[in-house]
Formats: structure tokens, sequence, C-alpha cells
């Protein structure tokens, strides 16, 4: 492990987690009652929407956002120093999570959809969510969706949108038995609810386009929408979901993608200066009592130990957070990682990663192997004896190897990743190979920019000596430049990377 991630993780020492070098310290309780079937836990899996690798103060030990739920979470389970998003955004990250694909496969080969946009996920391709209901799973999606879906249109113009028409290829398509969703990120119009494939209140009003922190584009809104109300609404009903499976016995799989700490940034009263930060600060603190919430409520309906909590962001956080503002206070979203959200370096896709299932994995352990997002498919499968058919998962690794401390090394032989802009990646072992001159995103060097187009077409960094990505050594390490570079080809020509 990277001896300054060493230093970073001093908190989590204190709270008792233990480091185990190049591998994962975890291991399966022994003899769990018969009366928990552990192969078939609860799986809640809990997608912060643009939250730093350094917004949680059990990474950071330099946070000045403590996060008392979430060091929890990891104190309780096990924490992945190396987890990267899919991509450094959002629509594509969450197309890998739920297919185990990686998303430049599908149509969208850079950027992001809109709230207006069609379907992404391709008919007949088998989900987590799919998947999980052939093995006996209810199956539930709470929070922002951001995959596209079909508006349809009035009958007499066929331009607008009717919504008192049912929306079609949302979730409900893709394997879930429950959704309430909002279609896109916060700051994306339409603003409305859609609960089982129908808006739950027609818009009845045009909210004004804002900037800064509190950026939202115009455009109609619900009745019963209130940007500020969102965060709370969807806990609400990812509790109420938790607790109406307490009487069904059948295991569950609630997917639940928050809309934050993601613009516009609105915490609600109680978190507002709570932070000493900003006012993202305050969100992220939000955002962490969500968590808590999940957990209480699981704790509550005796479901903790047999279920399989996983907490992680879709990418790096955001430049609308206001980093010179945060450093002001001395805090750093990004930790020591070079970027933010959108770009290819570090900063843009290295996440947080915590899991607890206290029935099959060690509290107070963590693991340095590199994962990626698109890694719950073949997990789950893994973990209910479900055989994946070719044409799925694509890109999907178990890591349930790590998560038992079973594991003899690597799981991946190389992850791959992705900017806004559509520029590669990929990473094997130390080193990581950047097919752009840049960042590939938001931060300098910006693509197209005079000092971009001074560098170098390629970057190659040794992350075990240089984690900052400072010192370009594709000039002295031409040999691993071109077996990086072949690797990456195999995985685009054959359509898989597993």
């Amino acid at each position: 492990m990277n001896q300054r991630l060493v230093l970073g993780l001093l908190l989590c020492i204190v709270l008792g987690v233990v480091i185990v070098s190049g591998g994962c310290d975890a291991a399966q309780t022994a003899n769990p009652p018969q009366t928990v079937d552990v192969s078939r836990p609860n799986i809640v899996y809990i997608l912060a929407d643009d939250l730093g690798y350094g917004d949680v103060s059990c990474l950071n030990k330099n946070s000045k956002i403590h996060t008392p739920n979430l060091d929890q979470l990891g104190k309780e389970g096990i924490i992945f120093t190396d987890a990267h998003s899919g991509s450094a955004v959002c629509t594509p990250t969450r197309y890998g999570i739920l297919t185990g694909r990686y998303c430049w496969r599908s149509r969208l080969k850079k950027g992001v959809l809109n709230g207006y946009s069609n379907h992404l996920i391709e008919d007949g391709r088998l989900t987590v969510a799919s998947m999980l209901k052939t093995q006996g799973y209810q199956t539930a999606c709470i929070g922002k969706w951001h995959l596209g879906w079909h508006w349809q249109k009035k009958d007499d113009d066929i331009s607008e949108v009717d919504f008192t028409k049912p929306i079609l290829h949302g979730p409900t398509t893709n394997g879930f038995d429950y959704s309430f969703c909002i279609p896109a990120s916060l700051d994306m119009p339409p603003y409305v609810y859609v609960e089982n494939d129908r808006v739950t209140a027609v818009p009845n009003r045009i909210v004004e386009g804002k900037k800064g922190k509190s950026l939202m584009r115009e455009g109609p809104t619900g009745a019963d929408f209130k940007h500020i109300e969102v965060l709370p609404r969807l806990t609400e009903k990812a509790v109420a979901y938790i607790e109406n499976c307490k009487q069904k016995n059948k295991p569950f799989f609630l997917y639940f993608p928050l809309p934050a700490p993601h613009t516009p940034i609105l915490p609600t009263k109680e978190f507002q200066g709570q932070s000493g930060t900003n006012e993202y600060g305050d969100f992220v603190l939000q955002v962490d009592w969500t968590v808590g919430e999940i957990m209480k409520t699981l704790k509550r309906n005796g479901m903790k130990k047999n279920t399989l909590i996983i907490f992680t962001s879709d990418n790096g956080c955001s430049p609308q957070a206001d980093f010179d503002e945060l450093a002001q206070f001395g805090h750093d979203p990004s930790y020591i990682f070079r970027g933010h959200k959108a770009d290819i370096f570090e900063g843009g896709h290295r996440v947080p990663f915590f899991a607890r299932w206290p029935a099959r994995v060690k509290a107070r352990s963590v693991c340095d192997d590199t994962t990626c997002l698109t890694d719950l498919m073949a997990t789950a499968a893994a973990i209910v004896d479900f055989t994946m058919p070719a044409e799925a998962g694509e890109d999907s690794v178990s890591m349930l190897p790590n998560l038992l401390g079973t594991a003899t090394g690597p799981l991946r032989e190389a992850t791959v990743h992705h900017s806004v802009n559509g520029s590669f990646s990929i990473r094997q072992g130390k080193w990581k190979l950047e097919l752009c001159r840049g960042s590939g995103g938001w931060s300098p060097p910006i693509p197209n920019s005079q000092e971009a187009k001074e560098l170098p077409p390629i970057q190659l960094y040794d992350l075990s000596q240089d984690i900052g990505e400072t010192i370009n050594l594709q000039d002295q390490y031409p040999e691993v430049v071109e077996h990086l570079k072949g690797l990456l080809q195999k995985y685009i020509d054959s359509g898989g990377s597993t």
C-alpha cells in the first residue's frame, strides 16, 4: 500500500482498523447461527453523488468534515482504499454498477445523459436487479436514476412530454419490483418524482435557473417537488422500504443512489453551518446522516447481521463544492489525489468504498486490492451462486474473496478508467497509463488548452512512488507503455475484460 495512504488511514487505526499490505485482512465469521441464511443476504447499495475520497473523516486524517456514521460503517466492516468508479462522471458509472459492463461499450462514449434522455441500458441486458430477482430477491431502486428512460409524448404535440402517461424502459423494466426516483441529477429538469413508472405530481410551475453551489437548470417542476426536501424524502422512502421488507420472508436488494452532495448543494436547516466548512461540507454531513438512518433501520429490524451494506460514490468531488473555499478551512475533498470529478487523474475516479456484512465479513479490516464499481454484478452472482451468462457482466470481477479474506493475490488483471471527454486510462498494479495529454476533464491541463498541447500524448505514472501523478515516466518505460496499450486494445476488441 502507498505510504501516504497508510498515513491517511491513521484515524482508522485509532478506531481499531487493521491494515495488511498487499491484500485484504478480512475473514469469514466462524459458524454463523443456523437461523441466518448467509447464502441469501440482504444487499443495500448506497451510492453518493460527487462525494470525494477526502470527505470521509476515517479516510483522511486531515479532513475538516467529521462523518461519524461512515466512520462507524468502516469500523464495523471493510474499507477498500483502492476502489474506482467506472467513470469520472455519473451516468456511465451507474450503467457499470447495474450491468457489470464499462459504459464506453454502450452508445454513451463520453459525457452524461440528461433528464429527458432515452434509456441507456440495452433492452434485455441482465442487471444486478434482474439477476437477483431470479434468485428470489425483492428489488427496489430509490433515488437518482440518471440512466435515461422513455418519456411518452402528447398526442397532439409530439415535442411535449405527457407527464400523465407512464414512463417506459425505466427501473421496473430493468429488474426492480419497486422504484421511487428522480430522473437525473438534482440540477437537471424535469423536477419530478416517478414512482413505479408514473409521476407522483404533474409539473405545475417552472423553476428558475441558478448558478454556483445552488446550480439548477430552469425547468418544469412537480407540485410536490422541493429541491431541499429531496434527500430527506428519499431517505424516508428507503427506510420505509426496509421496514416493509421485514414483513416478507425473502431477501431484498435495495439500490439507493443519492442525489447528494451534488449540486444544488442544499443542506436542510439542521445541518446548515454544522460542518465548520461551507455549504458543501454541511451537505456531506447530511449524506452521512442518511447512511446512519439506514444503519439504524437495519439494526432496529434485526437485519444488521445478514445484510451486506455497501457505501461508495459515483466519482470524485465536483469543483462546484468550491475547492478554494474549502482550502481556507484546510479541507481537500480529493485528499492526496490529483484532480477531481470528470478527470482521468485519480481524484476523478478513486472513491470511498465501505462494505459491512457482520455474518461473514470481519470488522476492522482494510483492503488495498484494486476494485471497480462494475464488480457488484459478479460479486452478487458469486454470493447467491448464480452462473453468469457469457454476454453479461463483461467487466465485472467478484470481490467476494476480498470480502471474506480468502484472496491470495490481486483479483483484477487490470482496470480501465474513463474521463468525461472519453479519454482512456488503464491501471495494472503500480502502473497507470493515461492516453491523453492532460486531465481529460475539468482540471488543468484541460483538453485542447495550450498547456495540454505542449504535453506528450501519453502519461505513465508509478502510483506506488507517485500517487499524485506528477512525474510522467512514459519515455523511461516504453515496454510498460506498449504492454498496457496492448492490454487495453485487447479489452476493447474482445468486448470484455474478465
